[in-house]
């Protein structure tokens, strides 16, 4: 194992999930399964990184709907049964190679472009109808669609643990749908489903407390979140760890394990005055285990990309300090994942002089 590196490759385990390491694999939209329904390029896919050394692999996002959830081309659902078997696949090979994985139910909500999709005349779903602060699109969700949506949730979930998946990620962060009810920028309900924290949150907490109640107390359920949305880069949903506290202290009553933080750059403070960034805030407040994620391994944020610029290998040593210190528990690795499969077995190796940058041509494959 590569000197100071120990700490990634220390077996997790907490109350409902134990995995062999601290490498988890990020969930990255990949639109490479036609008709929705995920093909043996997706399994092969998957499998690389089980056999690359991952501790957990958490898939792209899934649709939990045919019609209002996805507007990206291509992207996989776990409704039809074809999917449900595609899926069946993917868990098979990728448990073959001794590897675990959970997916990740997604619901692109205000940034579904439903021109893209099969249903251009059904309108995208948000919480007030907003894809952007002060300007509405669409009209508020109304009670009777909220309920269908957390349904639809709750019945991905069932499947999804039906296709033998080790543990569900509900994709809450970016702005997508269950982000536009947390938001208060994109949230300006005065029902039960807006207003303060506790509105806010209700529509994620029914979806967690209906699937908790579906699929037991023994199954491990994770939450995606965000302060930055696609929007604004430099939005904050919670301004000051009390906020944070409201804002995740009730999805932690409702029966999430673990909160997986989104950040572009892991390690930037989320507050002032502190150095812990938003997975170790999650942490520290609710006592629950954290994911972090953000450039890891790589010189420049995902951005970057878009624009040309090279990312090149970058040092681990602020993310092992940080570890080792039990800031987070886990780490999420994207693109560096992407441009290599076997990044993790690299790492524990010691083979750093193997790894990869990641440039703009690596975005048009995702293999």
């Amino acid at each position: 194992m590569a000197a100071g590196t120990d700490i990634l490759f220390e077996a997790f385990k907490s109350e409902k999930l134990t995995l062999p390491n601290r490498i988890v694999m990020a969930p990255m939209t990949r639109s490479f399964s036609p008709g929705h329904v995920p093909g043996d390029n997706v399994v092969e896919y998957y499998r690389r990184r089980a056999e690359g050394g991952v501790g957990l692999i958490l898939t792209e996002g899934v649709s939990p709907n045919t019609t209002t959830a996805t507007g990206t081309p291509n992207v996989p659902n776990i409704v039809t049964d074809d999917a449900k078997a595609g899926w069946k696949n993917v868990v098979d090979s990728v448990k073959g190679a001794g590897g675990k994985i959970g997916i990740q139910l997604w619901h692109e909500g205000p940034f579904r472009n439903p021109s893209k999709t099969e249903f251009p005349d059904i309108p995208s779903w948000s919480a007030s109808g907003h894809k952007m602060p002060g300007k509405a699109l669409w009209e508020p969700m109304n009670d009777d669609e909220i309920e269908l949506a957390i349904t639809e949730f709750v019945d991905a979930a069932v499947a999804s643990k039906e296709a033998g998946f080790d543990c569900i990620e509900f994709h809450g962060a970016h702005s997508y749908l269950i982000d536009s009810f947390f938001w208060d920028k994109s949230n300006i309900r005065d029902d039960q489903w807006g207003g303060d924290w506790t509105g806010r949150t209700r529509f994620a907490c029914e979806i967690i407390k209906r699937t908790r109640a579906k699929l037991g107390n023994d199954y491990p359920l994770i939450i995606r979140l965000s302060q930055w949305k696609q929007q604004d880069f430099d939005a904050n949903s919670a301004a000051n760890p009390d906020e944070l506290s409201k804002w995740l202290t009730p999805l932690v009553d409702a029966g999430i394990d673990i909160f997986h933080c989104s950040q572009r750059r892991f390690w930037e403070p989320t507050f002032d005055g502190s150095d812990l960034n938003f997975a170790g805030w999650a942490a520290k407040l609710t006592g629950k285990p954290s994911i972090s994620v953000g450039s890891v391994g790589l010189s420049g944020e995902f951005t970057a990309a878009y624009s040309g610029e090279v990312s090149k290998p970058a040092s681990l040593d602020n993310l092992v300090a940080r570890m080792e210190r039990n800031e987070f528990d886990l780490i999420a690795v994207g693109r560096a994942l992407l441009q290599d499969a076997q990044w993790a077995n690299k790492i524990r190796e010691g083979r750093n002089d193997e790894l990869m940058e990641f440039t703009k041509d690596a975005l048009a494959t995702l293999e």
